[in-house]
């Protein structure tokens, strides 16, 4: 009986020890990162590869958790995606942390013109609705290679306008083809990006667009 009171006694010190909050979070020691929703609005230069999919697994990598969700149609830039009005709705819920946009190359002033004024519109968008706008700067087709410093310029110059973050996959796209004389970031399309190409865009938005919170 004695040996059976002295059981006893001790599982209940055990047990008002493991249920003791205090005890509790000595336990639970793992920091719990933050949440963030990111929409992504472009073309099939952004659906190829799931992209989103990829900058979630990636962020999942550095302990980053995040959802994402798409927008994105064939041939479409942002001014399609405004005009058609979904975007609209979308951010109007105050659900994303970030919204990306994202359109071809626009190395030309029409292009360029469109990043910046419709960049415009949808920054203002953002700020009303508590989010942050992104550029997703993309790269020409290796047939038009040499537009490739003016596609650069005119992201970065649209995201300096619309006082955004600037996600500059192209840049370092760039860079890596300059330096190697490899195109294995395209897909036999000598265009879209192939699976290596979107992992490389998925690194970069992710390393873009979490140093900006640790400012």
């Amino acid at each position: 009986m004695y040996n059976m009171y002295k059981l006893n006694t001790l599982f209940t010190l055990l047990l008002v020890f493991y249920f003791n909050p205090f005890n509790q979070n000595r336990f639970n020691t793992v920091e719990i990162k933050p949440k963030y929703t990111i929409l992504f609005i472009g073309n099939s230069l952004t659906y190829t590869n799931n992209l989103p999919k990829l900058v979630k697994n990636e962020a999942k990598q550095k302990g980053i958790k995040v959802n994402v969700e798409m927008l994105a149609f064939p041939n479409y830039a942002i001014e399609d995606h405004w005009n058609e009005g979904t975007v609209q709705k979308r951010i109007a819920t105050k659900k994303y942390d970030f919204v990306i946009i994202q359109q071809g190359p626009s190395s030309q002033n029409e292009g360029r013109k469109m990043l910046i004024e419709y960049g415009k519109k949808y920054s203002t968008l953002c700020e009303l609705n508590n989010a942050k706008l992104c550029y997703f700067m993309v790269w020409p087709s290796i047939h038009n290679y040499q537009t490739f410093e003016k596609v650069i310029q005119n992201y970065k110059d649209a995201a300096t306008m619309n006082n955004a973050i600037l996600l500059p996959v192209g840049e370092v796209w760039k860079e890596y083809i300059d330096k190697t004389n490899s195109f294995k970031y395209f897909s036999a399309d000598a265009f879209h990006p192939s699976l290596e190409g979107s992992k490389v865009a998925s690194k970069v938005i992710v390393e873009h667009l979490f140093s900006e919170q640790k400012k």
